[in-house]
This record gives structure tokens, C-alpha cells and sequence, in this order.
């Protein structure tokens, strides 16, 4: 079984930096919360990494096919619950022009079924992925 491992540390009062594999991510909460807004809140990273995880799968589905995609995107919302605070819902929109046309609903079936983010959160939460 294959391990991820994400590293998180404190870089400021409210921030943190997080790495994996040399790259980071800077989250801290808005100032509205008390933070300075150097980066990301920690939800909005999860969001970010469902997108990120979904268009990483998206894009190798499109090069294994020759299929060209232009414009590809992810537009996500989540809806928050207090008490916990959590995700209720999460709703992501995906939309790119492809070539030969017709071949993003296949390529958007191949990409949830591959993405490691949605296969987990998906067993969380509600979640649904529409083409737009």
C-alpha cells in the first residue's frame, strides 16, 4: 500500500506552511477569522486538492486518449455546517472545449473514478460533479 506525506508547520502565529514532495502550500485563516491572509484556509485547501486531484486525473485521461483539452476547469463549492464545522455538500462544475468534441463526458467519468480526493470524500460527504 502506497503512503502519501504531507508535512504541516507553523511559519507565523495563524499560518502554516505545508510540503510534500518540495512543494508548498501557505494557509492561514482570512482576518475576518483573526488571521493575516497569507494563504489558503485549511477547508479551501481540501476544496483546492479535490480540484487539483480531479484535473490531475482530467488532464492524464485527455494525454492516454489523444483527446486535446483547452481551457479546462473545476469550479467548486462547498457548503459548511458549524458543530462540527464541516462540509455538507460539495459541488464541483467542470468545463473545457475538447477535441474531437463529445469526449469530455467520458474523460470527466474516467477522472472521478481515478482521483484518490473524490473516491475519499465522496464516501464523506455529498458530493456531485457536473459538466458545464
Amino acid at each position: 500500500m502506497a503512503t502519501a506525506t504531507v508535512k504541516v508547520e507553523q511559519i507565523s502565529s495563524t499560518a502554516s506552511r505545508g510540503n510534500a514532495r518540495g512543494h508548498q502550500l501557505v494557509m492561514d485563516r482570512s482576518e475576518a477569522k483573526g488571521g493575516t491572509n497569507q494563504g489558503m484556509m485549511g477547508g479551501e485547501a481540501v476544496l483546492n486538492g479535490l480540484g487539483g486531484c480531479f484535473m490531475s486525473n482530467l488532464l492524464a485521461a485527455a494525454k492516454a486518449r489523444n483527446i486535446e483539452l483547452k481551457n479546462a476547469r473545476a469550479d467548486i463549492e462547498g457548503d459548511m455546517a458549524d458543530a462540527p464545522s464541516r462540509f455538507t455538500a460539495i459541488r464541483m462544475s467542470v468545463s473545457a472545449q475538447c477535441n474531437p468534441p463529445g469526449e469530455l463526458d467520458k474523460l470527466v467519468a474516467i477522472a472521478e473514478r481515478g482521483c484518490t480526493a473524490v473516491n475519499t470524500l465522496r464516501a464523506a460527504v455529498e458530493l456531485s460533479i457536473k459538466i458545464v
